[in-house]
């Protein structure tokens, strides 16, 4: 039977067999491989059943705006209602605050699942344990009595207002003020737009962290505080009350996502909105980057998650649509059509989807281990090396698996062939749905220059040397076993010369030309998201020769070598070009800081 949403084989290879995973969750109590195989199986069963059903529906009814109020798609109230009672918003979620404590490298399988069957529905759930968590770190006793229950519940909901008209990356040009009131209250006045899940129906109350600046507080980034601002002030008996003066006045038409409220927002239009101070005063950033490093891996998530839908969607109509007879019987004209899998080029078009889906979600998965043995560290060393690790990784992981997530959607488009440019078919969403993940929570050049500006330098290089020994003792692991020597060899030679690109833009950037090294950032990126596709999957044909090696059924032979092959051909075709891209980088052409503003052309 085809599969659908994600390969489900492949997941318990990540999780089970290449990050051994029963080792990391013995650290959890009552959790074993069997209890949560079930927890995935069933979080697929209700992905597949209730919320895929919802996905082109919700895309072609959308949010409907009205007087300030946003209706979400009426399909979606069953299935969120769904999520709610199972508890599924909460598995990754700490019991200390009301969740259920899941390990990460299970509740993410899950929403995997979730987010490749209806990403704007998720959008709805995502932000609000975020919220709720922020809370629980810099909340006063009362905050957190009044907001997290009901948030982690999903009785209420949560969003993240941080943007505005003329404030998009540059957070500290933000104008929205807080005055602070007798009772310790603030006011609040300002505009915030593109604010996901800002205004709907699906929860009776929504918690806003709303950065402002308070009056008189320094300029810049320093100078913001965060602040909670209820859509309802609550009661003291914890009911909704009054309505605070924060508004949606208008929702976003957008190229896709139709089904999620992207909304702007008006605080305070009538002189009334009240806000709590979460933390101290000119700590907004410190505090929002908790919730923002969380929503990074979270757009991470959902790239790899509808680059997986997609991809599986184009390999199963591959397996179905007849077309063209085989390439050894092209001038026999009574030969039978086959199946357009058996065409070379369309073959070479699901590899190369297949190597990035299979190298993203170890990538992914990898990332979160990491995160989880930093929690878990018995040492200061170890979790400060961990922690450090996760930073590093953290804008790779985000612009790398968002720009490939739209390119495999546009690869799976082109396999399905002109039907795949109609609404016919999912793939046309996916597509459309897909676009947005390298500009939220920061867009490419953002990530390039958190990488360049503050990870690459971090601890004097020792991290991202620590990064680069980890490459190079897998592909010595590789290089022990002739059929994957020469893959090895490759693999090293790759990192050796990422390492020797990353050195010289740290002198660039340390430079009188360090503008050209900014330039040369986001390609240095994705050329390191290169060399980490191509050790996961090296990392993959290590673990599946293993396996090979133990005689396994017919049908684990398949998938096991299928690995070893997925390996081969992107370590073979896809990473030689990413050589020629840190040859061009080091090359440190500067036309793009020299060029003249004019001659960009336009000009009248």
């Amino acid at each position: 039977m085809a599969q659908v949403l994600a390969d489900r084989r492949d997941i318990d290879f990540v999780i089970w067999e290449q990050m051994n995973g029963e080792e990391i969750i013995k650290k959890y109590d009552g959790f074993n491989r069997k209890v949560c195989d079930m927890m995935i199986t069933e979080a697929r069963k209700l992905a597949v059943n209730e919320v895929l059903p919802t996905l082109q529906d919700g895309d072609r009814q959308g949010v409907r705006f009205n007087k300030g109020e946003v209706k979400v798609p009426d399909c979606f109230h069953r299935p969120f209602k769904l999520l709610k009672e199972g508890e599924w918003s909460t598995l990754g979620v700490s019991e200390e605050i009301g969740g259920q404590g899941v390990p990460h490298l299970i509740s993410y399988a899950a929403e995997e699942y979730f987010s490749a069957a209806n990403w704007s529905l998720m959008s709805y759930i995502v932000l609000t344990s975020g919220g709720a968590n922020l809370i629980h770190l810099y909340g006063t006793p009362e905050q957190k009595e009044t907001y997290i229950n009901k948030m982690v519940s999903g009785q209420w909901g949560g969003t993240m207002l941080l943007t505005e008209p003329g404030a998009g990356s540059d957070v500290g040009a933000l104008e929205t003020t807080a005055v602070k009131n007798t009772d310790g209250t603030y006011s609040l006045t300002g505009n915030k737009i593109f604010i996901t899940s800002g205004e709907h129906d699906l929860v009776e109350n929504i918690i806003h962290p709303v950065l402002a600046r308070v009056e008189g507080a320094p300029p810049g980034t320093r100078g913001i505080s965060i602040f909670i601002v209820p859509k309802f002030l609550v009661n003291e008996d914890g009911s909704p009350g009054e309505r605070n003066d924060i508004v949606c006045s208008g929702v976003e038409e957008k190229m896709g996502i139709h089904g999620s409220a992207t909304c702007s927002m008006t605080i305070g239009a009538k002189g009334h909105c009240t806000g709590y101070l979460l933390g101290q005063e000119n700590q907004g950033m410190k505090i929002m980057f908790h919730m923002m490093n969380g929503m990074r891996m979270g757009v991470g998530l959902s790239g790899l998650s509808q680059a997986s839908a997609a991809y599986l969607l184009a390999v199963n109509y591959a397996r179905e649509r007849i077309q063209g007879r085989a390439l050894e019987n092209a001038a026999d004209q009574s030969a039978p059509p086959v199946p357009i899998i058996k065409h070379p080029d369309v073959r070479r078009n699901l590899l190369e989807m297949k190597s990035y889906v299979c190298g993203m979600r170890s990538f992914f998965y990898y990332v979160n281990t990491i995160e989880m043995l930093a929690s878990n560290a018995e040492s200061e060393e170890e979790r400060q090396l961990n922690e450090d690790l996760f930073s590093l990784y953290t804008p790779v992981l985000k612009e790398y698996l968002s720009v490939k997530d739209y390119d495999i959607c546009t690869q799976a488009m082109q396999v399905f062939g002109g039907a795949g440019y109609t609404k016919d078919y999912p793939v046309e969403q996916y597509t459309r749905d897909a676009r947005i993940h390298s500009i939220f929570e920061g867009a490419s050049g953002i990530q390039a220059m958190d990488l360049l500006g503050r990870k690459l330098g971090k601890r004097n290089g020792q991290v991202f040397g620590a990064f680069i020994k980890e490459v190079l003792a897998m592909s010595a692991n590789a290089e022990k076993t002739d059929s994957l020597k020469s893959l090895g060899e490759r693999v090293e030679n790759a990192a050796k010369r990422l390492s020797e690109t990353a050195g010289f833009l740290g002198k660039t950037v340390a430079s009188p030309k360090f503008k050209v090294a900014f330039a040369h950032s986001l390609p240095f990126l994705h050329a390191m998201g290169d060399v980490i596709m191509a050790w996961m999957l090296l990392w993959r044909a290590v673990v599946a020769n293993e396996k090979l090696a133990g005689n396994p059924k017919k049908k684990d032979k398949i998938f096991y070598t299928g690995q070893i092959q997925t390996a081969q051909f992107f370590i073979r075709t896809k990473l030689p070009v990413s050589l020629g891209t840190m040859d061009a980088v080091m090359d440190g052409c500067d036309a793009a800081i020299e060029i003249e503003d004019d001659a960009f052309c336009g000009m009248i």
